[in-house]
C-alpha cells in the first residue's frame, strides 16, 4: 500500500507516541508536529475514513492493523536509515533529520540491501555494554 509523505509521518508520530505514553490524543500529534488542533483533527478524519485508527470515546487514537503496518515499515525505515548514517560518520541530530526525508523515498529494494548490508557489518553494544552483537 502506498500512502503519502504526510499521511506516514502522522501514523509514525502516532506509534511513536504511544510507545512513549501508553496513549495519544489528537492534541498530542499537534503539539509533535507543530500543527494546528484542527489540522490534526481533519487528518484523523480522514484516517478514520480511511481505515487506519479508530478512536475511542476518551478520544484515545488507535492505530488499526492496516495503519499500525504502515507506521511500523516508516519507523522501521527511519531507525535504520540513521543508524546506516550515523556509522558513516553523520552526527546523530542530523542522521534522524535526514532519514526522516530519505524514509519516504527510498525504494523498497534498497531499503532492503542497505538493511541487509547493516546486519551484516555493523557491531552495535550488547546488554552487557560489550561490542559483539550485529545491529538487527
Amino acid at each position: 500500500m502506498r500512502t503519502n509523505e504526510s499521511a506516514e509521518n502522522y501514523l509514525e508520530t502516532i506509534l511513536m507516541l504511544k510507545n512513549k505514553n501508553g496513549y495519544v490524543r489528537s492534541i498530542d500529534v499537534a503539539h509533535e508536529l507543530s500543527f494546528s488542533k484542527p489540522s490534526v483533527s481533519v487528518a484523523m478524519k480522514n484516517f478514520r475514513e480511511k481505515g487506519y485508527i479508530t478512536i475511542s470515546d476518551d478520544g484515545n487514537i488507535l492505530l488499526t492493523d492496516k495503519g499500525l503496518a504502515i507506521a511500523e515499515r516508516v519507523f522501521e525505515r527511519h531507525h535504520i536509515i540513521a543508524s546506516a548514517l550515523i556509522a558513516l560518520g553523520v552526527d546523530e541530530e542530523t542522521a534522524y533529520r535526514d532519514s526522516c526525508k530519505i524514509e519516504h523515498d527510498i525504494s523498497d529494494a534498497s531499503f532492503e540491501k542497505l538493511k541487509e548490508h547493516l546486519s551484516k557489518n555493523t557491531p552495535r553494544k550488547s546488554n552487557s555494554g560489550d561490542i559483539d552483537v550485529v545491529l538487527l
